[in-house]
């Protein structure tokens, strides 16, 4: 027998061992897609999520938390022990988006487990979500809902009714609450064509956000920073008052709004906001003994 005819290549043993090495280790062994995931594991799971940040490291960011949330639905559909771990191992990667709505991607990777797609292909939808979760969700819910709300039971408390604080949490959380349950049912009964979705309007509903949250937060100025002077200039024989004579006619509020502009300035440079807080209280008390304010 010819020598030569028993000659093996060892390039192409190598290419195919390693082509299905990569292929096993991004795929599950069972690839079966069964529908085992039902209403009452998607409540148990919302409510898992609701202690996402529990876990909140700067290592990972969320990610045991979501792992944490995302882990009953897990050890449901994946009945193979070693798909299992590899289903933990992956959504223990780096995550982090807003938590009121991160069950949306949440639920888009329930649906994508349970119908047992890559690994790989699963991550790459939690990355692509977490910018468009984190800029709606950021701009929807600390420039808009927790101003908005925080502003009415602040009026209510500062008129000595102590029901301010209910009211607050009330209605911050009848619009959390809702949204946060009905994104999870979204994701899942959407599946991937929800992240289609997600992303051509994030720009549109993130720009709009933050058009509303500025014009609360313009309004809360008005109405809550106060600052105004008692400094009378001379002129002639007559005294004009620096605050009703010349500031209130060029723009009422204009101390007020000059004042925030200035703390804003000074975060954007670095400065601590706690120290802002007592530099004001301090140039206030100050102001007022001198007879500025």
């Amino acid at each position: 027998m010819n020598s030569n005819d028993m000659t093996m290549n060892p390039a192409d043993f190598h290419d195919d061992s390693a082509s299905s090495l990569i292929s096993n280790t991004d795929s599950y062994t069972d690839k079966t897609a069964t529908k085992v995931i039902t209403k009452k594991d998607l409540w148990k799971i919302g409510f898992r999520g609701l202690l996402m940040e529990g876990n909140f490291n700067f290592n990972r960011m969320q990610a045991g938390g979501f792992c944490y949330s995302i882990s009953p639905a897990l050890e449901k559909i994946h009945k193979n022990p070693e798909d299992l771990k590899k289903a933990l191992k992956n959504n223990l990667q780096f995550y982090n988006a807003n938590p009121k709505m991160f069950t949306l991607p949440l639920g888009l990777a329930i649906a994508m487990e349970e119908s047992k797609e890559k690994p790989s292909t699963i991550a790459s939808v939690k990355a692509a979500t977490m910018g468009s979760v984190s800029g709606v969700g950021d701009a929807l819910d600390h420039s808009v809902m927790l101003p908005l709300t925080l502003a009415i039971g602040s009026s209510i408390a500062l008129q000595g009714n102590p029901l301010g604080v209910l009211v607050f949490f009330i209605l911050y959380q009848s619009y959390r609450i809702p949204m946060y349950f009905w994104l999870l049912f979204l994701g899942y009964n959407a599946g991937v064509s929800a992240l289609e979705k997600l992303s051509d309007q994030a720009e549109k509903l993130g720009r709009a956000a933050n058009i509303v949250g500025l014009g609360v937060i313009g309004s809360m100025v008005a109405k809550y920073v106060k600052v105004s002077t008692v400094i009378e200039l001379e002129a002639g024989a007559a005294d004009i008052s620096l605050q009703t004579g010349m500031l209130d006619k060029l723009m009422p509020n204009l101390l007020p709004m000059a004042l925030v502009w200035l703390m804003y300035y000074l975060v954007k440079k670095g400065k601590s906001p706690t120290a802002l807080i007592f530099g004001t209280l301090f140039a206030g008390v100050g102001g007022h003994l001198l007879g500025i304010f």
